[in-house]
């Protein structure tokens, strides 16, 4: 341990009251200020401005606090590494998590201002896509609460993934410039500053005791600086950091090219190198797009290793209790090449020998799966490595041979085994396995569901788990009650606290004390006011923004996900076209009006996804526009899902679409947030539906479709789905409408893709699961004709999802994976005044 150099004077500074006097002198404050406005000529985005860096001030005392504390004690941490933190907006969160959101009401509204109205200035942090980046954002909100010493690593996305729009049916991309207006929650650190290298050439020489190096040259450069955001736990002090990383160019600008009059030449450099932090997921279709997602990837690990390093060896000089004050969490495969780049840290750079070096490294890294899907697994060309970290290449070449050595010896003579484990793929183009260099790297590796990891360990890795027994593990996912109840639905907040107490925002498990009142009629008929308030709201803004009006009395049919095909929004649309054609022709008319209600993207290169949506689109406006079934259905879909879009659809939705193929969805955390707002669930036993359906039981949910098991028989009988097609003349029907351009009228050749797909291949099955799922939708009708028992089993879904919360995974990281404990400290109030 080294020698703690004498600690500098603490400076003093105001701590800032949460009473409304203070705060109203801290936002006077900050309006003249920092804005540089009065409240004569403030705007409304001058005042949502004063009302951030206010609210930030908080925060900040906080968080230096916490960080103080941190390196007070030496305690461990552990450091999320994530390509996305889905964080959403972050004012009403924050206020919410330090208890001061009514004070800050009542403050505005002497000034004649709504604080939601100033709210929803606030862009959405365009820095994740889907659950991925949500679940991150979860998991730090937990890790503040839990009072756990926690880090989030990314990068500062300028342009995050995209905004979509839909043009004529169809989704269109264009860049969301959520930093447009500046982001008030984060502070630049231009003196954090890693040096990232590409390319080049490794040069190997021996150094004086004969030991043979290595030395990365000959390379291009690129900066990367960090902006810390203070990220508050609910109802504590401790407030956590993320830290995202920007790109900058080592050189800004050639004066020679400048003075030539090349004026393009001058800046390229710095264009080419500040584009690897513009965008979230560049279409990889082209070998241009790969390469700069490659480099995004080593972008944010690099920078994230070093400063994780040079934290470690302020205080520390001996490498070998790296693993006892260091965990890295890597979120699914993107960060795994953070694997070879602590070898070379620690073999190239600090002169560690290699065994010794390759122990620390695994027993400080850990793993988490988020798919079950083959191709899905991240791979990388070799050619592409050899190109563009030529060293890293070799370092996973030497930690493959070291492992493939140990697995020969274990079972000799199994070359098939070797090539299956192999971290490198042979081939035409010979590729590297990301996913397993990150299980061969890490000291523990877990699936997100029950399901899921038990799929994992049986059939996607089941090499590696006889290999490895005991370092795969389950640990189901859960999301934060304090955005998606406290937050996102206060009406029902509210109602549940004034019944148990507000315990149950860091006790999830508490709602169980909700069971006895599914059966209390008053509390039903409150329940039903507080979902139908809820309706009305969306129903609002879906006119408003939209032009659609819709039925608030209608079922609200929910589906909002990462478009694709395995989670079958298809599926869901044939349904809808099936209820549309009962409707027209009068036979078995459904008995509920529905309001089918979809949103999410489609990666810009996957064409088959955005033909869905086309589809879902050109749906939707033959059956808004057709007077016959105005009354019954609608069809809706929601542009530019985000995190406020979230919170607008979830406290309104009565039924929960979870319907991806048995096996194909890894937990999913959409079904427990509709479930925590009391929308009922229809879904297949797949991901976390399972343990969702093991806690509410049976009859308080949906189930339908083949299982995992039913899944494998079909695929291995040989599935044909033209016998399901010609067998049921509803679902024929159904398909020959898309087929011959029902939808589509002018252009009737638009889904013979689609059509062909099912007909042909349907890989996820959906025409084997329509009848059963048609048949759940018409119990779903049966059950909301009785709206008193449909609350009844929406409060018992609300009451039975206390496993849910990420902060009950948080706890199992920490005690099966990291081994970190909380780290309690108290912010140092503000003295009272003196009278």
């Amino acid at each position: 341990m080294k020698n703690k150099q004498d600690t500098p004077i603490l400076l003093n500074y105001d701590y800032e009251g949460m009473d409304e006097a203070s705060i109203k002198h801290s936002l006077a404050n900050r309006l003249v200020y920092t804005v540089g406005k009065d409240n004569f000529t403030a705007t409304e985005r001058d005042w949502f401005e004063a009302v951030a860096y206010m609210t930030r001030d908080r925060l900040t005392e906080r968080w230096m606090e916490t960080m103080r504390s941190y390196y007070r004690s030496d305690t461990k941490r552990v450091y999320y590494l994530s390509m996305e933190f889905l964080m959403g907006r972050s004012l009403l969160n924050s206020m919410l998590n330090l208890g001061f959101r009514e004070p800050t009401e009542q403050v505005l509204a002497e000034l004649g201002m709504k604080l939601e109205a100033i709210a929803d200035i606030e862009f959405d942090a365009a820095l994740g896509n889907g659950g991925l980046g949500r679940l991150a954002a979860c998991f730090l909100d937990s890790l503040a609460t839990l009072r756990m010493p926690g880090y989030g690593y990314g990068i500062r996305y300028e342009y995050g993934m995209f905004r979509q729009a839909i043009e004529n049916g169809a989704q269109v991309e264009h860049p969301d410039n959520w930093l447009r207006y500046n982001n008030p929650w984060e502070f630049d650190r231009p003196e954090v500053l890693f040096k990232i290298n590409y390319y080049g050439k490794v040069v190997e020489y021996r150094d004086a005791q004969g030991v043979l190096r290595h030395h990365w040259v000959d390379t291009d450069e690129v900066m990367a600086m960090a902006y810390d955001t203070p990220v508050p736990g609910f109802g504590v002090d401790t407030v956590n950091n993320l830290r995202l990383w920007t790109a900058k160019a080592s050189r800004d600008f050639d004066l020679g090219y400048f003075n030539e009059g090349d004026y393009a030449g001058a800046v390229e450099e710095k264009t080419r190198s500040e584009n690897l932090s513009k965008v979230l997921y560049p279409n990889d279709v082209t070998e241009m797009g790969k390469e700069l997602r490659l480099k995004q990837q080593y972008f944010f690990v690099s920078a994230s290793l070093q400063d994780i390093m040079q934290r470690f060896v302020r205080v520390n000089d001996d490498f070998e209790l790296l693993p006892e004050k260091v965990a890295i969490q890597l979120n699914d495969t993107h960060p795994s090449i953070a694997i070879p780049e602590m070898m070379r840290l620690l073999v190239d750079i600090h002169h560690l020998e290699w065994e010794r070096a390759w122990q620390i490294t695994t027993q400080t890294f850990a793993y988490t799966n988020h798919t079950l899907l083959p191709e899905a697994l991240e791979t990388w060309s070799v050619a592409l490595f050899e190109r563009m970290l030529p060293r890293h290449l070799q370092i996973i070449y030497d930690i493959n041979f070291k492992f493939l050595n140990e697995v020969m010896h274990r079972y000799p003579g199994d070359g098939d085994r070797l090539q299956r484990m192999s971290i490198i793929a042979e081939g035409e183009q010979r590729q590297v396995r990301m996913a397993h260099l990150a299980i061969v790297g890490s000291h523990k590796v877990n699936g997100v569901a029950a399901l899921h990891t038990e799929l994992l360990k049986r059939q996607l890795f089941h090499d590696f788990n006889a290999f490895y027994p005991d370092k795969f593990v389950n640990i189901t996912n859960g999301v934060t009650p304090r955005l998606w109840l406290n937050q996102a639905n206060p009406a029902l907040t509210k109602l549940i606290s004034e019944q148990i107490g507000n315990g149950w925002l860091t006790h999830l498990e508490r709602l169980r004390e909700l069971l006895p009142l599914a059966d209390d009629a008053q509390f039903r008929a409150h329940f039903r006011e507080v979902k139908q308030q809820n309706k009305q709201r969306l129903a609002d803004k879906i006119a408003e923004r939209l032009g659609i009006r819709v039925n608030p009395n209608s079922l609200f049919d929910v589906q909002i996900k990462r478009i694709h095909e395995y989670k079958r929004q298809l599926l869901n649309v044939l349904h809808i076209i099936a209820l549309y054609n009962r409707l027209r022709d009068g036979s078995n008319p459904p008995r509920v009006a529905r309001t089918f209600i979809f949103a999410g993207k489609a990666a810009p290169g996957y064409w088959m996804a955005k033909q869905i949506i086309h589809l879902i689109n050109d749906v939707a406006d033959i059956i808004n526009n057709d007077p016959c079934v105005a009354e019954q259905l609608k069809v809706v879909f929601i542009p530019n899902y985000d995190v406020t879009t979230a919170t607008d659809i979830i406290p309104a939705a009565d039924l929960s679409e979870q319907i991806s193929t048995a096996g194909t969805e890894a937990s999913g955390t959409g079904n427990m947030k509709l479930a925590l707002n009391g929308a009922l669930t229809i879904g297949t036993l797949d991901g976390a539906n399972v343990e969702i359906h093991k806690e509410v039981g049976d009859e308080n949910i949906f189930i339908f479709g083949h299982t995992v098991e039913g899944v494998d028989t079909l695929r291995e009988q040989g599935y044909q789905p033209q016998d399901y097609y010609q067998a049921n003349p509803e679902l024929k029907q159904v398909i020959d409408m898309i087929g011959a351009g029902f939808f589509s009228p002018s252009d009737t050749g638009r889904y013979r893709a689609i059509v062909d797909s099912l007909l042909h291949r349907d890989q996820y099955m959906l025409l084997a699961d329509f009848d059963s799922y048609v048949a759940a939708q018409d119990r779903v009708d049966a059950l909301f004709l009785d709206q008193d028992q449909w609350s009844r089993k929406a409060i018992l879904n609300v009451a039975q999802l206390g496993e849910f919360s990420s902060d009950r995974t948080i706890r199992e990281y920490a005690k099966k994976i990291w081994d970190i404990e909380p780290l309690n400290h108290k912010h140092p109030k503000r003295p009272a005044k003196k009278k």
